[in-house]
């Protein structure tokens, strides 16, 4: 990564840090890249294509339900089941524009467009900028494109709306793996566990990101 982009990547790096309360020093250089642990890399969770119809009620009673029902899901199908309909909510606005936009983006990413994308999702983030999906996915589209920094400050903005948010605190441990800091992508990743705890494929890299930090001196 280029000179140039340390001073924003640092600042926002603290920045989702701070919101996850998690204890942290200025390091004097932000590595490139961690080790692999994995060998196929990870990627930001993403909803599925296909969602089950919002149920009407308080959206907020009905997350609080539902994330309540994740953390005892009985095994994997009934996880996904719970987690699809906390990503139907979570996808809606009460806006047809932004909605209307939010599928444009969809078909711009699809189409590998992701500056289009991007200037989308400013257009839906300035037209509700409580929408915390229109957040999550241009962190995501940030993230493709390698641009850590603002990635990490869009998950800030994020995780300050709904703390309980796994796809962004996934992609937080992406970055901050990328970035080198394996410990700190641990505790984000077991924060993301306690969420949700049948995350698909982190619990398999909470466990060889333990034994890797428990091997080594931090």
């Amino acid at each position: 990564m280029s000179q140039r982009f340390l001073p924003p990547l640092t600042a926002a790096f603290l920045a989702a840090a701070a919101a996850l309360a998690l204890p942290m020093a200025l390091p004097d250089a932000l590595p490139a890249r961690a080790e692999a642990v994995d060998p196929e890399p990870l990627k930001p969770i993403e909803p599925p294509a296909t969602l089950p119809k919002v149920q009407h009620g308080d959206k907020t009673q009905n997350l609080d339900r539902l994330f309540s029902a994740l953390k005892v899901a009985p095994d994997d199908d009934s996880a996904k089941y719970v987690e699809n309909r906390i990503w139907a909510i979570w996808l809606g606005s009460p806006s047809d524009t932004a909605n209307l936009l939010m599928g444009r983006v969809k078909t711009a990413v699809d189409g590998k467009d992701l500056d289009l994308a991007i200037k989308l999702l400013d257009a839906v983030i300035d037209i509700r900028p409580d929408f915390v999906e229109a957040w999550n996915r241009r962190a995501t589209v940030y993230y493709t494109k390698k641009d850590f920094g603002r990635a990490l400050a869009d998950i800030h903005e994020v995780l300050a709306r709904e703390p309980r948010h796994f796809g962004a605190l996934s992609g937080l441990g992406i970055i901050l793996q990328e970035l080198g800091d394996d410990k700190r992508a641990l505790d984000v990743f077991r924060r993301a566990l306690a969420v949700h705890p049948r995350l698909e494929r982190i619990p398999d890299l909470v466990k060889k990101l333990g034994e890797k930090i428990d091997g080594r001196d931090i």
